[in-house]
């Protein structure tokens, strides 16, 4: 088998045959980042101002991502394969609530079922100050049951159920495989 320098293999079919666990952590890392820095380029660069559900949806992802490269560290420095199991693991539970998130969120907004109170984006009778009133009215709150975009008929929210659902196989994929690597146990 040929390495570099680091250990670990050359080509991308060799890591994944002989290191799941780290391949596995580095493609959620990639993809999770990637999938971060698309939300923020719909909302700093297109304008897409994200709702509360959409904000709840990118904490899997600041969870997920750290602790994938982490992982990728322990496994290439020998940290305790139970560690890296579990971390593995609570990857792709946090990506499976992430995916339930998406699929919630696209429900909303697709009107099968009520989003929370706090997507609702009214506001109560504040009083009769015009000033102040005034400038309320012109603020935009976005709505959790209006998807921002489309493509394809399905919305952001939906793309991250995708997207979330597919880390979280990968990252169990990946801490199955090294749990039933032979010798992971005893290494652990």
């Amino acid at each position: 088998m040929a390495s570099t320098d680091a250990g670990y293999p050359d080509s991308t079919a060799e890591l994944i045959r002989t290191r799941p666990l780290a391949a596995a952590a580095f493609a959620v890392a990639i993809v999770g980042g990637a999938a971060i820095l698309g939300a923020w380029f719909f909302q700093y660069v297109l304008g897409y101002m994200p709702c509360a559900l959409c904000f709840e949806q990118r904490y899997p992802y600041y969870f997920a991502i750290p602790l994938a490269l982490m992982v990728v560290l322990g496994d290439q420095y020998g940290a305790s394969r139970k560690v890296l199991i579990g971390a593995m693991a609570a990857i792709a539970l946090g990506m499976l609530w992430n995916a339930y998130l998406g699929v919630y969120h696209s429900g909303v907004e697709w009107k099968w079922w009520a989003g929370p109170p706090d997507c609702a984006a009214t506001l109560g009778d504040i009083g009769a100050s015009g000033g102040l009133l005034g400038k309320l009215e012109s603020i935009r709150i976005p709505r959790c049951d209006e998807a921002a975009w489309r493509f394809l008929g399905i919305s952001l929210a939906g793309y991250n159920a995708l997207i979330s659902a597919a880390l979280a196989a990968v990252a169990a994929w990946g801490a199955w495989m090294e749990w039933r690597r032979p010798g992971a146990a005893e290494a652990a």
